[in-house]
């Protein structure tokens, strides 16, 4: 040691070496906040990184990959139907991959035919449920699933595509067809938990984005049953395919992972100067007697009824995570009120709200489930539907079957071809919306 060497720089150095735990070889990682119940205490999920800004660049085209649960075409459906309409100006196209029972590997050995033919620029990703082995974790499920992720990652880099690494999801009960007669919920849990923490330590080291998906499941899967009782399924009846509210819970985390800070739009009302303004987007046409009619180019998502205690609804899941406030932000703000309370009219519906909750504004998009876009935005979200359906179909039947087996490019070329209309009907019918917002004193 060099004679500058203090006593502070030896304590520094203790400390760091303590920090890291040199017996284990493992630095010590900020853990996510864990609820306050004995449930969550055997969990460690390290702190998943925060988006560093918009990850969508204008054009993109958007791979989303995954097993049997992306196939399902729901989150997938969700964040395509998102893309399209709430940040038209983007102009994302989408392709949804997903294949049962897949796994990382699975994937790998495809990729470059399925996926890296149609040159994505962007791709994310949702590994791990059957890599896990529906099993408790052992090292060596940890390795493949970490070898084989960062193959991927490393296949879509240097084929120029940006990617948002996702976690598994996480487990409701153990699923039927587990070989494991002995296993418990918790020990396929904690299995998914080490597999999330290597996609954690993964995306940081080669630099990608992160979508967490397991840490919000297992903790509003535990919230909701208590909630709204045992029945309500965020990972899915069957414990691990979700139905529509645990499908809001992933895209939520993969939109979130994205960038996406979910401004779609601000109606600005002053009440004493008889004006209204729009933000980016929207355009005021008119504005008289209260009534403003408004052009938008911008579509809140859309999501009608539904029984918040029930997991069969877009609606419930919307309730589950901060979606509305962080992805789906269509607001109201009125200034100068002369009244304590006025009725606030959208299309056919109706409600009223303080002069207080005015001037700090109304997210429509949250409080009208009913609402002027919403035929508008089902047509759109109709249409991506019937283009993702087609998606599964074209790989897995034509890529993977005697047509494909006899040439693959031919193939390509052919289902293009039949693909083609069905991508021209989601932007076909998605067109600008007229409404008209009304605001009487009460």
């Amino acid at each position: 040691m060099g004679r500058g060497f203090k006593l502070a720089d030896m304590r520094f150095i203790l400390s760091a070496i303590l920090a890291c735990g040199v017996g284990l070889g493992v630095c010590a990682q900020e853990l996510e906040t864990k609820p306050a119940d004995p449930y969550f205490e055997k969990f460690q999920p390290k702190k998943a990184p925060r988006p560093m800004g918009l990850a969508l660049q204008k054009g993109d085209r958007l791979a989303i990959c995954g097993d049997s649960i992306t196939e399902q075409k729901m989150y997938s459906r969700i964040m395509e139907t998102y893309l399209t309409v709430c940040v038209p100006e983007l102009e994302v196209t989408a392709r949804q991959y997903g294949w049962s029972g897949e796994t990382a590997p699975g994937f790998l050995a495809r990729m470059t035919n399925d996926c890296l033919r149609f040159k994505p620029t962007i791709a994310t990703t949702c590994y791990g449920m059957n890599d896990h082995g529906y099993r408790a974790y052992e090292e060596s499920i940890g390795e493949r699933y970490r070898t084989t992720s960062t193959a991927i990652v490393r296949a879509f880099k240097n084929a120029g595509a940006r990617v948002i690494l996702g976690s598994p999801g996480s487990v409701g009960k153990v699923p039927s067809w587990t070989k494991s007669g002995d296993v418990s919920v918790e020990a396929l849990n904690l299995n998914l938990c080490t597999l999330r923490n290597i996609d954690i330590d993964l995306a940081q080291k080669e630099q990608v984005g992160f979508a967490d998906v397991f840490w919000p499941m297992l903790t509003q899967e535990y919230f909701a049953r208590q909630k709204y009782g045992t029945n309500y399924a965020v990972p899915g009846k069957d414990g691990v395919h979700p139905g529509w509210a645990g499908q809001v819970v992933m895209a939520y985390a993969f939109l979130k992972g994205l960038g996406l800070d979910g401004d779609i739009g601000a109606f600005n009302i002053d009440l004493s100067n008889n004006t209204a303004t729009a933000t980016k987007g929207h355009e005021v046409i008119s504005f008289k007697d209260g009534a403003a009619e408004i052009k938008s180019a911008r579509f809140p998502f859309c999501a009608a009824g539904g029984d918040p205690a029930k997991d069969d609804n877009i609606r419930s899941g919307m309730a589950l995570v901060p979606f509305n406030q962080e992805l789906n932000r269509l607001m109201l703000f009125v200034k100068n009120p002369k009244a304590a309370r006025y009725s606030v009219k959208w299309g056919a519906k109706a409600k009223s709200f303080s002069a207080g909750q005015l001037a700090e504004g109304v997210n429509l998009a949250a409080e009208f489930d009913v609402n002027p876009f919403s035929d508008a935005f089902n047509k759109v979200d109709n249409a991506v539907a019937a283009k993702q359906n087609y998606e599964t179909r074209q790989i897995k039947e034509m890529f993977h079957g005697p047509e494909g087996r006899a040439d693959a490019d031919e193939t390509s070329d052919l289902t293009e071809k039949a693909r083609a209309p069905l991508e021209k009907a989601i932007h076909a019918s998605f067109a600008p919306v007229t409404h008209t917002l009304s605001i009487s004193a009460e």
